[in-house]
């Protein structure tokens, strides 16, 4: 079978199962039919860019990037569903805001505040699980601390 019908069968499982490892997504390919190595599952997972986010259970599962989900949304939209899935807390220290995320997500919380250029934003860097902003002034901080917790409600 041909590579694009096996990488259309891999989004299926991981959108319809909840796949952690690629030995279980390996098994689900062959249930349907597909016969694959360990090395050809890690090159499709490449290829389709897929990450490894929290399932409902507190688990890690495949999953289809945000990037790829949030196509057609609104660059609002975008920024309040990257929070609302992966923030925990928002806070600022003078002129800090200090992101706390669920591990991993810190960079992807981060490269979306990025692309959405806040002007009172002077830098950003992030770790595994936390984000720093340093803002031009401890006002700015205040007011976006309170914009990013209006967009975990």
């Amino acid at each position: 079978m041909s590579k694009e019908k096996r990488q259309k069968e891999i989004i299926n499982i991981i959108t319809s199962s909840s796949i952690s490892t690629q030995q279980e997504l390996q098994e689900k390919l062959k249930e349907k039919g597909f016969e694959t190595t360990q090395a050809t599952i890690s090159r499709d997972i490449k290829e389709l860019s897929l990450i490894k986010a929290v399932s409902d259970s507190g688990t890690y599962k495949y999953d289809i990037p945000s990037s790829i989900k949030d196509r057609g949304k609104s660059p609002e939209e975008i920024l309040k569903n990257i929070f609302q899935e992966a923030v925990v807390s928002v806070n600022s220290a003078m002129n800090i805001v200090v992101i706390k995320c669920n591990t991993g997500m810190a960079q992807a919380v981060c490269a979306k505040l990025d692309n959405a250029y806040f002007e009172s934003i002077v830098g950003t860097i992030a770790g595994d699980d936390t984000v720093f902003a340093v803002l031009k002034s401890e006002a700015f901080a205040i007011e976006f601390v309170g914009m990013l917790n209006s967009l975990l409600v």
